[in-house]
Order: structure tokens, then sequence, then C-alpha cells
């Protein structure tokens, strides 16, 4: 059990709902129509991360909290992580010989 919690990880967690990013969990809204819009948001400002407050970061994040509750984005995101582990797999095994 120690060994998965060294881990980092990456989305959401489904037992407490909360966006894990490495060491930080964030807390989602209860309410689904909260959430899509909390995530909406984060991709629409995220589109304007040229602005100083602003960044490019949010859009990442706002599809993480949009998987949640629909499920085309969840697919996406989840084809995304799978890609990603294999990539990660492969970069990582051809770097070891």
């Amino acid at each position: 059990m120690n060994k998965n919690r060294k881990q980092t990880h990456f989305g959401i967690d489904p037992q407490t709902r909360q966006i894990v990013l490495g060491k930080w969990r964030i807390a989602l809204p209860d309410s689904p129509l909260l959430r899509i819009l909390l995530g909406s948001l984060l991709v629409f400002c995220g589109f304007l991360g040229f602005l100083p407050v602003l960044g490019f970061w949010m859009i990442p994040l706002g599809l993480i909290v949009l998987s949640h509750d629909i499920p085309s984005v969840r697919r996406r995101r989840r084809r995304l992580a799978v890609w990603w582990a294999r990539w990660r797999g492969k970069a990582n095994s051809s770097n070891g010989s």
C-alpha cells in the first residue's frame, strides 16, 4: 500500500471525488451543474492564457473536471492516459538498455 501512495497520480480520485495533481488534492463541488460550469470556465479562461493572470494550464485542468461528468471527455482523457502510460513505458524501457 505504501508503494501506491508514493507514486504520483493525476486525475480524479473516485473514492474522494477530488482532483489529484501529484501531491495536491482539490475538492470538486458535489453538484454536477457546478462541476460542468467550473470545468467549462477553466477551459474558456485557459484559451485566454496569453493574458497576465490566466494561464494555458487551465485547459487540461478544466478537461479533467469535465471528464467527471461528460462521458465523451472521459473517454478521450482515458485514451490519452493509456497512450501516455504506454509511451512512457516504451521510453523508459529504451533508456534502460
